[in-house]
This record gives C-alpha cells, sequence and structure tokens, in this order.
C-alpha cells in the first residue's frame, strides 16, 4: 500500500528520480530557468526550494548538506554566493511554473520553471504596470493642455497676418 506517499515518483526508481531532480536542480541553479514537463518541474520545486532555503545561511554545515543533494561544487557555490543574496529578504516561494502548451511528440504538458527574482522581464512588466496606472490618470490632463495650445495656434497666425 502506498498510503502518505503524495509525491510524484515520475515513473522511475528512487535511484534514477534522485539523480533526475539532482540534475534539474543543478541546472536551474546555473541557468536560472529550465524548460520541462509540468510533472517534473512540479517535483522539482518540492526538490528544490528546501535546498535553496538553506542557502539562506552561509555556513559549512548548510554548504554540506547542499551538496550532499547537489554533487556539484560549481552549482553549490552559485547558490551560496550569488542566489543567495538575491533571495535574502524572500519568505519562501523561490521558483515560478509557467505553461507553455502540449508537445507536438507526445503531447505532454510543457512549461519553464525558473527562479522568481531573476526574471528581469516579469519585474520591469510589474513596474510598467505601475507606471501605466500612474501616466493614464495624467493622460486626462495631457489631453487638455493639448487642446489649449491647440486652439491658440489658430488666433496666433491669424493676428500674424
Amino acid at each position: 500500500m502506498r498510503h502518505n506517499k503524495k509525491f510524484n515518483h515520475l515513473g522511475r526508481t528512487k535511484s534514477h528520480r534522485d539523480a533526475l531532480l539532482a540534475n534539474m536542480t543543478i541546472s536551474l541553479i546555473m541557468h536560472k530557468r529550465i524548460v520541462t514537463t509540468l510533472a517534473k518541474a512540479k517535483a522539482l520545486r518540492i526538490y528544490a526550494e528546501p535546498l535553496i532555503n538553506r542557502a539562506k545561511t552561509d555556513d559549512t554545515a548548510n554548504r554540506r548538506v547542499v551538496f550532499r543533494y547537489l554533487q556539484n561544487k560549481e552549482a553549490v557555490t552559485e547558490l551560496f554566493q550569488n542566489i543567495s543574496q538575491k533571495i535574502a529578504d524572500r519568505p519562501g516561494g523561490y521558483t515560478r511554473i509557467l505553461k507553455l502548451g502540449n508537445r507536438l511528440g507526445d503531447n505532454a504538458k510543457t512549461c519553464f520553471i525558473e527562479l522568481v527574482d531573476y526574471n528581469e522581464n516579469m519585474l520591469k512588466t510589474a513596474k510598467d504596470a505601475k507606471k501605466a496606472t500612474r501616466t493614464r490618470r495624467s493622460r486626462k490632463s495631457a489631453k487638455a493642455e493639448e487642446v489649449a495650445p491647440a486652439a491658440e495656434t489658430p488666433a496666433a497666425e491669424e493676428s500674424a497676418e
């Protein structure tokens, strides 16, 4: 019986699944975004976020715990030096899954999973949305200013003649 075993086994043995998730976590840390299937991305989120959370406190014990899972010095260094500084004030939710649609070959649901603080396009969009609301309020006054000078210009041309 599989009582209380709620994680996705992904059709693999434990050793195969651990190797898959470790390699995907290394790729996520090094490239900041990877394209994969939706099931693997959800399993990766469960696997990677506790490791990313360990990077908040940079000490030998946490480095050894993360290295035990990843077995990659470059990924551990990147995680503890660069990524930990960006996620220092975030209480959780270090990854984002965005769905892309179905794959042509086998119709599998695909998505990309990324580190939240590294998507510059998404961060710019949030800032632009705030700016757009500000400019929208001032559009009415800008239209009034455009209309007033336009009314004055024909009168100025007539007086010049």
